[in-house]
Order: structure tokens, then C-alpha cells, then sequence
């Protein structure tokens, strides 16, 4: 067994912490990145609050994952206490780089390794909660994430366009906002999210086991269902489909989030009405819904790239989403899929229509997503970029893999 230390693995020794608000992101954005950082030599410690994905040992085996609670809407005395853990676990642990995700991690976290002594603080923007919020509440949460860029070493928008925003915006400064390669959190595994790991046979049967025909079209949601990610626009644009007499069935794969994001939580009997919906709740395949559908549905009304779109993309699948910063980066317009305006209902199922009822149209922008998934996506491609960049900036700090300081 090679010693991991050693300072042939490019960050051998270095003691790393990812963070999150919510496990679940770890567990679906970031594990593939993770277990490649602890392959190259790190140290990796994975801290967020809990959650049934802390107990999945297959996703970061080597690496130690901590639970604090960090609580994702504003609640002083356990922010408080989440700040003063996250000191003590960065000082225990001697932590050199720090890196959250997430935006309520970002701020504590932030505070924290700035206290604690962190020397590279770090922080992946992946959408602001703020853009749709007004007065008051707005200035607060935009306030915090000019916070984050003030307190850290360096920043990065997980897509060039909200990279643009926030610049534009005045938040954060050119020089202190990267985007690392095309963009993505930690790009799509291409091995995984492919469609040679489902045979036809497969895929009948899992339709079989759902109760969906073999010729009915399928439109796919994956993420938390809440508003925010555009579902109830979904739900109105899937209605009127089904009013003109479509025989599509939605899958609709993600938990309920009872924080709701914003503006609001999405009951599960809001989904009840409608005909051929299917609600499965969390997976940790969600590949094999993209296995059997035919086109995926994101019409958020925030989204830093949208992860989800290059994992479907890998599958074969064109998306049709919002016309906003972010998805505007995962989907080419016209190419690997169809954007449409935010809040427009109208639109949104004009667009599901047309990839549905165009066998050839879907297909071939099926086969451009997944050709642009492989050349700009690879997990293998960002996971270089970002030991890249670690590696950078140990080496402004001083610090050398292997060396233990």
C-alpha cells in the first residue's frame, strides 16, 4: 500500500475539509470528487449536518466525515454554535484548506476558518438564494455573499455566466471569482451515467415495475422538489399536456424540501392530482430514470449550472429549463436542448411538446448533449483542474505535499 503521504501524490498529506450545509449534496455532487482527492493523497474530512447519506460508507471510504449541524435558514443561537464547532473541528484537525459549498456553509465556514487560522479558504458558488428575494431579507442574504468573497482566499461560480452576475452585480471582484474549465461542480461520471450500463431488457422492466407502458414518452424531474426549481410551472405545463390528450408520464425523482428554498414548499398532494405522475423520492441512482426517459425538465428559477442537466446529457437526455444564469452554461439553446423564460407555463409546455412529438429532434439533440458532456464534463477533466488549482495555491502559502506543514 503506497504511502499517502508521500510526496510523489500531488497532494500527499495535505489536510483537506468539504463542506456542506446538507449531506445530500455531498453525496450527489461531490462524491466522485472527493474519493479522486483522497486517491491523489489528501486528507480529506467531509463536515455537514446530518443526514441518512452520512452512514453510505461507499462514498468516501478513506475520509472522515464530521456531523455539525448547520442549519440552512437563519437561527442565531445554532449558527452560533455551528460557528464555534466548525473553529474547534478546523483547529483540531489543522486544516490547510477549506473548502464549502452551499451558501449557508460558505458563511460559517468562512468565519471559522478565518478564526481558526485556515490558511486557503475556499468556496463554489452554485446559485444565489437571493435573486428573487425583495427589501430587507434581499440586502441581507446578498450582503452574506459578498461576505463569503471578502473572508476567503479565492472564490468560483460553478458556470460562467454567474460568474458574469456576481461581478456585475459588485460582489465580488474579477480577480477573486474563477470559474475552473466550461464549468460544473465536479463534472459527470462518465462511466456511470451511460447508457451501455442499461440494456433494453432493463429498461422495460423498470418501466414495468413503474407502471409506465413501453411506448409512452417519459418526462423526468430530478431534484428537491420546491418551488424554486420551478416544479409547480412543471406541474401546470405537464396538466395542460395531459389536457391536450398526451400519453407522456413524469417521474418526479427528489424529496420534498420542507425549508421550501423560495418562495414556498411543495405539498405532496399537489402532485396527487395529477394523472401518470410518479413520486419516488430520493435515489442514489438517478440514472436509471434517466435510462428510461426521453427528455428532462428544469424550468428553476435559480441555478448556479445545474448538475443534473450533464448527468442527463451523459444518458443521451436533451433538457428543456429555464432561460437563466447557469442553465444557460449546461444546455446550448437549440442544440443539446430547448430554454424557455422562467415562470412562462405556456412555453414551458409548448417546448416538452415539440422534443416529445419529434422522435428525430429529441435524438439528435440527445446525442449533441451527451458528445458535449464527454469533451467539457468529464469528472476525470475537472478533478485535474481542481487538484490544479489546490496545488497552486499550496504552493503561494508555502506549503508543500508531504512535508506535514
Amino acid at each position: 500500500m503506497p504511502d499517502r503521504t508521500d510526496p510523489v501524490f500531488p497532494l500527499g498529506g495535505v489536510r483537506v475539509a468539504r463542506l456542506s450545509t446538507v449531506p445530500f449534496f455531498i453525496l450527489a455532487q461531490l462524491a466522485t470528487q472527493i474519493r479522486s482527492l483522497g486517491a491523489l493523497g489528501a486528507k480529506v474530512s467531509v463536515v455537514s449536518s446530518a443526514g441518512p447519506e452520512v452512514n453510505d460508507q461507499d462514498i468516501v471510504a478513506r475520509e472522515q466525515w464530521t456531523v455539525i449541524d448547520i442549519p440552512r435558514s437563519f437561527e442565531p443561537l445554532r449558527d452560533l454554535f455551528s460557528l464555534v464547532q466548525l473553529f474547534l473541528f478546523f483547529r483540531r484537525e489543522r486544516t490547510q484548506i477549506a473548502h464549502s459549498t452551499t451558501p449557508k456553509a460558505g458563511l460559517i465556514t468562512a468565519i471559522a476558518a478565518l478564526l481558526a487560522g485556515v490558511p486557503i479558504r475556499l468556496h463554489t458558488f452554485t446559485g444565489q438564494p437571493w435573486v428573487h428575494l425583495r427589501g430587507f431579507k434581499r440586502k441581507v442574504v446578498r450582503g452574506c455573499d459578498r461576505l463569503v468573497g471578502l473572508l476567503n482566499t479565492m472564490c468560483y461560480a460553478d458556470s460562467p455566466s454567474q460568474r458574469d452576475f456576481l461581478v456585475a452585480e459588485g460582489l465580488l471582484t474579477p480577480s477573486s471569482l474563477r470559474v475552473l474549465g466550461c464549468g460544473s461542480l465536479a463534472g459527470v461520471d462518465i462511466d456511470r451515467f451511460s447508457m451501455g450500463n442499461f440494456p433494453i431488457e432493463r429498461c422495460d422492466l423498470f418501466r414495468d415495475v413503474l407502471g409506465i407502458p413501453l411506448k409512452a414518452p417519459v418526462i423526468l424531474f430530478v431534484g428537491r422538489i420546491t418551488a424554486e426549481k420551478g416544479v409547480r410551472e412543471m406541474l401546470a405545463a405537464y396538466g395542460r399536456l395531459k389536457t391536450a390528450g398526451s400519453k407522456a408520464h413524469l417521474i418526479v425523482v427528489g424529496e420534498f424540501d420542507d425549508e421550501g428554498g423560495l418562495p414556498g414548499i411543495i405539498r405532496r398532494e399537489e402532485l396527487a392530482v395529477f394523472e401518470d405522475v410518479h413520486v419516488v423520492g430520493y435515489t442514489s441512482s438517478p440514472e436509471s430514470y434517466m435510462a428510461i426517459a426521453d427528455v428532462l425538465c428544469l424550468p428553476s428559477y435559480r441555478e448556479g449550472f445545474g448538475t443534473v442537466v450533464i448527468e442527463a446529457a451523459a444518458m443521451g437526455l436533451p433538457t428543456v429549463g429555464a432561460k437563466i444564469y447557469g442553465l444557460t452554461d449546461a444546455v446550448i439553446e437549440g442544440v443539446s436542448g430547448l430554454l424557455v423564460p422562467p415562470f412562462d407555463v405556456a412555453a414551458l409546455e409548448a417546448a416538452l411538446h415539440r422534443l416529445l412529438i419529434d422522435e428525430d429532434l429529441r435524438k439528435t439533440m440527445g446525442r449533441a448533449a451527451r458528445h458535449r458532456a464527454l469533451e467539457l464534463f468529464d469528472c476525470k477533466i475537472v478533478n485535474a483542474l481542481l487538484v490544479d488549482e489546490y496545488s497552486s495555491l499550496l504552493k503561494k502559502k508555502s506549503i508543500l505535499p508531504g512535508s506535514g506543514s
